[in-house]
């Protein structure tokens, strides 16, 4: 079943660096083109909750937002903790991945992939 993809903002945003590194991901392994970019959030890490990134096809519960020609997939029920959110990516000696920026969230652990709301 094919899904459409919303016109309506998204709740969250990613950087230029960060499209750019999902866009480089998608041509690099080959993801399949009815495939999104899913964020949202799951039970665990040390502060309660953690991020979730990855590759993954629209199910019902979810919406589809266009950012710059990537496909964003999100449950319904995790905007609410991520709302506002900016997903940037690091590439220097220290560090690199993607860095998540939640002003939802009230404190984040060490490692900044898990926060408590």
């Amino acid at each position: 079943m094919a899904t459409a993809v919303s016109t309506k903002l998204a709740p969250i945003s990613l950087t230029s660096r960060a499209l750019e590194e999902v866009r480089n991901i998608l041509i690099e392994k080959n993801v399949p083109g009815e495939y999104g970019l899913r964020v949202g959030v799951q039970g665990g890490g040390c502060s309660g909750m953690s991020y979730l990134l990855g590759f993954d096809k629209p199910k019902d519960q979810d919406e589809t937002f266009d950012l710059d020609g990537v496909l964003l997939i999100m449950d319904k029920k995790h905007a609410m903790y991520v709302l506002g959110m900016e997903v940037d990516f690091q590439d220097g000696l220290n560090a690199r991945g993607f860095v998540f920026n939640n002003p939802q969230a009230k404190s984040t652990c060490g490692c900044g992939s898990s926060f408590s709301s």
